[in-house]
């Protein structure tokens, strides 16, 4: 299976260079060539407009920053939806709004593609590893078809409905750790007006049943001195 994918920045990077290093052919886009470096030194192929991509590969992926984004690389001037036909897929990887994703997959069945969303959750350093967790919303007999692909890219792979239906439970995972993320903050700042060192309050949290990932990851990053988990809202 040809692998085309659109948008190689924090997460797309990683996801795209997974899926070289384990064999897929490759074509690759971006507004910025200069990101793309990298994969292409290693065989992948650049495309010059987002329809040559999607007339060049049976699966195209777009992981994108925004919905406006997708729109604009997908019906944009030579666009994805011009370059794709029968029996080719999109799968479609940014956090994106759900009704945005059906209304895109109702135009990609028009032209004869297969639709799916496929969010991903656990962050960049688990992308690069090949050990993130995607959600998967398509029909069945799609899934499977694409599945190479995606336990390639992903160690935990969960089909968890129809079309759109990954995007809002990736919304809900957002949530839940953006709660997490602010109840460490008070926690912390509990500790520490306690007299505790925080190291110490981490370590303990850590193996405690107040424990999440939020803690082993973003806690971190506090502890460094920084207020920068780098995620976009």
């Amino acid at each position: 299976m040809k692998v085309g994918f659109i948008g190689l920045g924090n997460v797309g990077s990683k996801l795209s260079k997974s899926l070289l290093r384990n064999g897929f052919e490759m074509v690759v886009r971006d507004l910025d060539r200069a990101v793309a470096q990298p994969l292409l030194d290693g065989g992948a192929m650049w495309a010059a407009t987002n329809r040559e991509l999607a007339e060049a590969c049976d699966l195209v992926i777009t992981c994108l920053p925004s919905p406006a984004a997708v729109r604009s690389v997908m019906e944009g001037r030579d666009g994805v939806l011009e370059g794709l036909g029968d029996g080719k897929i999109w799968l479609e990887m940014s956090t994106t709004d759900e009704a945005e994703v059906r209304r895109l997959g109702a135009l990609v069945v028009g032209r004869g593609a297969r639709p799916m969303d496929g969010p991903v959750s656990g962050g960049c350093h688990r992308a690069a590893t090949g050990n993130i967790s995607i959600f998967v919303g398509a029909d069945r007999e799609d899934f499977e078809r694409a599945l190479p692909v995606l336990t390639t890219m992903g160690r935990r792979v969960l089909h968890v409905g129809e079309l759109g239906s990954a995007s809002i439970l990736k919304v809900v995972t957002n949530y839940l750790a953006s709660v997490h993320l602010v109840a460490l903050g008070e926690a912390l700042m509990v500790a520490r007006r306690s007299g505790m060192d925080l190291n110490t309050a981490y370590e303990a949290i850590r193996i405690s049943s107040g424990n999440s990932f939020v803690h082993e990851t973003e806690s971190q990053v506090i502890l460094n001195g920084s207020y920068n988990i780098n995620f976009t809202m």
